[in-house]
């Protein structure tokens, strides 16, 4: 089927770019959860703590399906570091509230220990379409994302960047992986969070879009047939946002210090735009979707230790080595994008990866998953 013409697109997929001159411009949204001080459980404190928020910062924060979770959502930034200094601040100002209210904050892909029994749903509009769509999946253990956009001003340039980011999904997932554990029991996964999150529909890498009008259309007829009610419940990987002009990479888990999270958006700011400038990704790779899957549970599996299919050159590559040559392709972007320090500490998360740390202070935590717990809150915002 042809693409339509851009007249004939419907209302909610007009594609609202920025100008060529912020091309690139970035935010960031990031999910966590409210914990109970020494017995370091879930709480379901949304509604308690969201009207005691600031109003600058409840701007910025949103409900998420369960209670006990909650996202941060910057503004736009045309630098990393003004992006993540933000966080900083919408981070502080949360744990600032949450204590008024004798809680704790603490950010990680899932909790250790909750069970769905102890979890409850949202009371939102939002949330109340997720639960009736999803049922009692939604009542499932929640789970805690790292979000990234990054603006492409034309719609064309945003499909064809969206199918080169594909390639690159598993290696950011790897490089997040933040959650060995579920239900308190060590999962052996570095992303517990990657099949925990599947098992919602609408979720994983996408296919291939021929062009921006492929994408509509496919859209459209969910849409149109009531699917769901507009493109945001779609939670794929990596999806277009028209109303905002960006492309939305998805599949990382959270992280616990907020410079893990600065060295993920300079990774993922720089390949959308290598891909956008010059394309970097594999022809053969992009496709190749069963390899992508199955890169996508080796990193969430093996996380940093994964060993990726390359299916150009028919072998397995470590990680290390792929990101060497991303590295290597985003150097010069991250200058001009002026964020070259953060793109430096994507080695910090090599050589410090979340699941393992998570590992080595429940293996020397007195009480172990809940010395982890509270590790993870007090790595959240430390106290100035």
């Amino acid at each position: 089927m042809g693409a339509p013409l851009s007249g004939e697109l419907p209302t909610w997929a007009r594609w609202t770019g920025t100008e060529r001159a912020t091309a690139f411009t970035l935010g960031v949204e990031e999910e966590a959860m409210f914990v109970t001080p020494h017995a370091w459980n879930l709480a379901g404190a949304i509604d308690e703590v969201l009207p005691r928020l600031p109003s600058a910062v409840a701007a910025h924060t949103s409900a998420e399906t369960h209670a006990a979770a909650f996202e941060l959502a910057t503004g736009v930034h045309e630098r990393v570091a003004d992006a993540v200094g933000e966080l900083r601040t919408l981070r502080a100002a949360m744990r600032h509230t949450a204590e008024g209210c004798a809680l704790a904050v603490a950010a990680a892909g899932t909790h250790p220990f909750a069970v769905w029994r102890d979890v409850a749903v949202s009371t939102g509009a939002r949330q109340a379409l997720v639960y009736g769509s999803m049922r009692e999946l939604a009542r499932r253990e929640p789970t805690f994302a790292l979000h990234v956009h990054v603006g492409v001003p034309d719609a064309e340039d945003a499909v064809r960047v969206t199918n080169a980011m594909r390639v690159h999904l598993p290696v950011l997932l790897a490089l997040s992986a933040n959650s060995p554990f579920w239900q308190g029991r060590d999962t052996g996964l570095a992303s517990a969070r990657t099949p925990l999150f599947q098992a919602f529909p609408r979720v994983g890498i996408p296919r291939a879009f021929a062009d921006y009008g492929d994408w509509a259309q496919t859209l459209d007829l969910l849409v149109r047939c009531e699917a769901f009610p507009e493109p945001t419940f779609l939670w794929w990987d990596v999806r277009l946002q028209p109303k905002l002009g960006t492309v939305e990479v998805r599949i990382m888990d959270a992280q616990t210090r907020v410079e893990a999270t600065a060295a993920l958006v300079a990774l993922v700011q720089c390949l959308v735009r290598v891909e956008a400038l010059e394309g970097f990704a594999d022809p053969v790779a992009i496709g190749a979707p069963e390899v992508l899957d199955e890169n996508r549970f080796l990193a969430a599996r093996d996380g940093t230790d994964a060993a990726l299919i390359d299916p150009a050159a028919e072998r397995r590559v470590p990680l290390r080595e792929i990101v060497a040559d991303l590295l290597h392709a985003c150097r010069p972007h991250a200058q001009d994008l002026g964020c070259t320090a953060e793109l430096e500490s994507v080695t910090q998360l090599l050589a410090r990866p979340g699941d393992k740390h998570q590992l080595a202070v429940a293996r020397s935590a007195p009480d172990r998953l809940h010395g982890l717990v509270a590790s993870l809150a007090a790595d959240y915002s430390p106290a100035a």
